[in-house]
């Protein structure tokens, strides 16, 4: 499939942006990815239309595996969010490899708490941010 010139102009954006941005929004942007394949594979699988559904939990999948090659030790959480990153990934391989709605309504749960865990994480820290730099200046 041939991109159109606005395509292409949409990529460029989205690539601008990502390589623009700071950890923390990086970080917000692949949760915020996440939740929305879930929810795309939750429709398409509600829709029997199980290709699709494929195609967002196996990005899904790998979203989880980056968040995962993310964590650092340095971290007293990383631990038990790695627990949770290879438990997630299971019931995603089982939403998809079972077609089973349950298994991805379960993800969506997980996931959503943890995103927004991460935004609230994500405004604290450039507020803070921001108070030393005015706090220096």
């Amino acid at each position: 499939m041939a991109l159109t010139s606005l395509d292409r102009a949409k990529q460029q954006y989205l690539e601008q942006q990502v390589a623009s941005a700071s950890p923390e929004r990086l970080l917000t942007l692949l949760y915020d990815r996440l939740l929305v394949d879930i929810d795309r594979a939750a429709s398409a699988q509600d829709a029997e239309d199980w290709v699709a559904a494929g195609t967002h939990l196996t990005h899904a999948q790998w979203i989880v595996s980056e968040l995962n090659g993310s964590l650092t030790d340095a971290w007293d959480g990383s631990d038990e969010l790695r627990g949770v990153y290879v438990y997630l990934t299971g019931r995603l391989i089982t939403a998809n490899v079972s077609r089973d709605r349950g298994a991805t309504a379960e993800c969506r749960e997980l996931v959503a708490p943890l995103r927004d865990a991460w935004h609230a994480a994500a405004e604290l820290s450039v507020a803070d941010t921001a108070r030393s730099a005015s706090a220096v200046g």
